[in-house]
């Protein structure tokens, strides 16, 4: 096979990179595994127990695309210049991703008998490259803590919180049980600003639901400082902060990646994520989501991206989704904002096969102007699916001297659209563990507002999660109550909410028979009753319904 070094490197680099920063960072091609110290015979070398566990249950094979790159390679890469380092891997696409601030020696990385082929793929700031940095601020992952519940009880999700999870169903869902519990999520980001010092997500760490960390920036060694965005993200996920906002999956454990580097847009951050895609199988991680897009780099104009490169194969991040998604990960990726602007369509690895590309809509079900269209270039349909991002209710960190606080607030985007669904994509496998990943992505589509109708827009719709459970579980002839009353107990406000049947009026009675509150002509399908003025106590209330049924609840004030 002809080696070459692809696209721009060693051929006019004086004339061509005079108005262009000068690459430093490559992608090497990999002719072969061969001389591995790895083996197939021997997984537990690579993989997780937890990740060897989903592939037996499975029966996802371990084959030679799952060994890790030739150490020795690596090591014969390193030892060209002393200045050489290495950023990032991929095994399934047999590539090392180098800084080399010397140009002069690539002629002598592409001698090497293993190596195939060498692509330009960014320009770091040597003085940041060369900084010494404090050991990583990693942790280490560890493996999740499944407790055991006597009841279920309905979490207050809040007034306005309600209903980016109400569109979905998945309250219904939590209300059977399904949080999370057991379940691992991946999070692919650009930082946590302030997630390990913020009170509401203490819990996250007091209750052991945080697995682990990996920074693989070059120049950066904690994730928890750098950028807000996964913060924001994580926050629709994993919040429980009852009256204000429960997240899609507060019971899950959680596993945060820094793939993406906040202040420069290069191709190298492909690199990154395809790394990212890696670590998420190999802990054994069972959904990620990924609120990053990639449609063009400005920061490396070399790497010049067209419309015709949307197409699922030509991006590494995007083959890399499609791997992970077929190895047992239900993979979320927001479809990304450029519904508004000249690009347009949907990037990489929205493009990818067997995953899910998220739209974002409104909690009314409009789509957003700013969310990506598809189809992907080879005509497929993208999105795959649409969730609330469109002024999304998240947790903001706020820093002063004093350290990190935080607000709540809305915010808009497909990186919100994403987290969401993730979420619900975690407690609906959850609740139906027998299938597979690629079949509870089926199931989701197969149950979206647009189904049997799918789009350039939303894909197959907004995903009812609860009709996806309820279709395909094992309990027979299941009918879940249409009517629901949360919190209970409660203190300050009481939410009657009813799925089937708008509600017509409502009468509280204390124990005496007194009527305390009353509502009437609400023609609501959920209403609100204040209830901080009543005394603590047992109330009994009666709910008219539009279609003249009456139903009956009691609730306890605290």
């Amino acid at each position: 096979m002809k080696k070459h070094i692809l696209a721009l490197v060693l051929v006019s680099l004086t004339v061509l990179l005079a108005a262009q920063p000068s690459p430093n960072c490559y992608r090497l091609y990999l002719a072969d595994k061969n001389n591995n110290t790895y083996s197939i015979d021997n997984p537990s070398a690579f993989l997780s127990e937890r990740a060897l566990a989903k592939r037996a249950r499975f029966n996802i094979a371990i084959t030679e695309q799952d060994l890790p790159i030739t150490p020795q390679y690596k090591q014969q890469i390193r030892s060209v210049d002393t200045n050489i380092r290495l950023l990032a891997e991929s095994k399934w696409m047999n590539t090392v991703t180098i800084y080399c601030p010397d140009s002069t020696r690539l002629p002598q990385i592409l001698a090497l008998s293993f190596v195939d082929s060498i692509l330009p793929v960014a320009s770091y700031d040597e003085t940041l490259m060369t900084a010494q940095l404090a050991p990583e601020a990693e942790i280490p992952y560890q493996e999740p803590i499944v407790s055991n519940h006597d009841t279920i009880i309905p979490y207050d999700y809040g007034n306005y919180g309600y209903y980016q999870i109400a569109i979905h169903n998945g309250h219904l869902l939590h209300n059977e049980g399904f949080r999370g519990e057991g379940m691992l999520i991946a999070v692919f980001d650009a930082g946590w600003n302030g997630l390990d010092e913020i009170s509401v997500f203490s819990p996250l760490f007091t209750n052991g639901q945080v697995l682990g960390t990996r920074d693989l920036i070059p120049f950066r060694n904690n994730v928890f400082v750098g950028h807000s965005h996964g913060t924001l993200v994580t926050s629709t996920m994993s919040m429980l902060q009852e009256g204000t906002l429960v997240g899609t999956a507060p019971e899950a454990s959680y596993f945060f990646i820094r793939s993406e580097e906040p202040a420069s847009e290069q191709l190298i951050e492909e690199d990154f994520w395809a790394y990212a895609a890696e670590i998420a199988d190999s802990i054994g991680a069972d959904v990620i989501n990924s609120s990053l897009g990639y449609c063009g780099f400005p920061d490396f104009p070399q790497a010049e991206m067209t419309y015709e490169q949307v197409d699922g194969v030509w991006s590494i991040a995007s083959r890399a989704a499609t791997i992970l998604g077929q190895k047992g990960v239900v993979v979320c990726v927001s479809a990304g904002n450029e519904g508004n602007n000249e690009w347009y369509h949907i990037g990489h690895p929205a493009d990818a096969f067997d995953i899910l590309a998220v739209a974002a809509v409104s909690i009314d079900s409009n789509v957003a102007g700013f969310s990506s269209r598809g189809p992907s270039y080879d005509g497929r349909i993208k999105p795959d699916i649409a969730s609330v991002g469109v002024n999304t209710l998240c947790v903001y960190p706020s820093w002063d001297a004093t350290g990190y606080s935080y607000y709540f607030d809305v915010a808009s985007g497909t990186s919100l659209a994403g987290p969401v669904a993730a979420g619900l994509c975690a407690c609906l496998w959850q609740a139906l563990p027998a299938a597979s990943s690629q079949q509870i992505m089926q199931i989701v589509r197969e149950n979206g507002s647009c189904a049997n109708n799918p789009n350039n827009e939303t894909g197959y719709g907004i995903p009812d999660f609860y009709a996806a459970y309820t279709q395909h579980t094992a309990v027979p002839n299941h009918q879940p109550l249409a009517m629901e009353v949360w919190p209970n107990p409660c203190t300050n406000q009481l939410f009657i909410n009813n799925s089937k049947q708008d509600i017509v009026s409502v009468q509280l009675y204390a124990t005496n028979g007194n009527i305390v509150k009353q509502l009437s002509k609400t023609n609501s399908w959920q209403v609100s009753i204040p209830m901080n003025d009543l005394p603590a106590g047992l109330y009994l209330g009666q709910v008219r319904l539009l279609n003249g049924e009456t139903q009956y609840f009691k609730v306890v004030k605290q």
